[in-house]
């Protein structure tokens, strides 16, 4: 569980979700780039692509996201792990079948989120991105959450990814493909969101792999910088 600050108050914000539904290709020109490390043509999506990352990637700000000891076992020729900066959306109640014009009104609030990814793991395996996406400390979440009243359009923001200090990513959530209303219109259709459940909306282009020793920050503006430092296992 991440504990969070309330931005403008003094309380905190306990983040547990019963799940995290995450939005794959959601920006056009990380479309693009995608296809550089999936090694096939991908189309601009018709509709939402869905995967799933456990609450067991969670982690706070400052807090380390942690390359797995068990990965060098595979011996890839170019092992891959990737930044992803995003819009996270806080679930405030629960909704099932909900319209794109109501839809904001079930949003508890917003933060930063990274959604790192184990390519070659993601590429390769006859599952789909699950194996790839949730291994422990892929999802760090903060530094703060910004309730829905104080960014009344989510479609108005910028997102900046910088690696050691140089800027790697810079977006737009006016680029999104599918917008946070369109998101929980058609999430909520499919699976019933409970209260606390996020949305992990997707990354803007300019992805980068990651090792360690890196430090990792993700900024939106009207809520912040979250910064995490990249760091191996030790082997056991």
């Amino acid at each position: 569980m991440v504990r969070l600050p309330i931005a403008g108050s003094d309380r905190f914000y306990e983040i547990a979700p019963s799940k995290i539904v995450a939005v794959g290709l959601n920006y056009r020109e990380h479309v693009k780039e995608s296809q550089s490390f999936d090694h096939r043509k991908l189309d601009v999506p018709p509709e939402p692509v869905l995967f799933a990352k456990t609450p067991n990637v969670l982690v706070g700000p400052g807090e380390p996201i942690v390359i797995p000891a068990f990965l060098a076992d595979y011996k890839f020729p170019e092992p891959r792990i990737d930044h992803e900066s995003e819009l996270a959306v806080i679930i405030g109640k629960r909704c099932k079948n909900v319209r794109a014009a109501d839809a904001l009104s079930y949003v508890y609030g917003y933060t930063c989120f990274n959604d790192v990814s184990q390519r070659n793991i993601q590429k390769s395996d006859t599952s789909g991105w699950f194996r790839g996406k949730s291994l422990d400390t892929f999802g760090p979440i903060g530094p703060v959450v910004v309730p829905a009243s104080a960014i009344p359009d989510p479609q108005k923001l910028k997102v900046t990814c910088r690696l050691n200090g140089v800027v790697k990513q810079q977006g737009d959530t006016a680029d999104m493909l599918f917008s946070v209303a369109t998101l929980i219109e058609f999430i909520s259709k499919h699976f019933t969101l409970e209260e606390g459940d996020i949305i992990a909306t997707g990354t803007p282009s300019g992805v980068s792999p990651i090792s360690h020793g890196d430090v990792v920050e993700v900024e939106i503006s009207g809520i912040g910088v979250l910064k995490n430092p990249v760091v191996e296992e030790a082997k056991r």
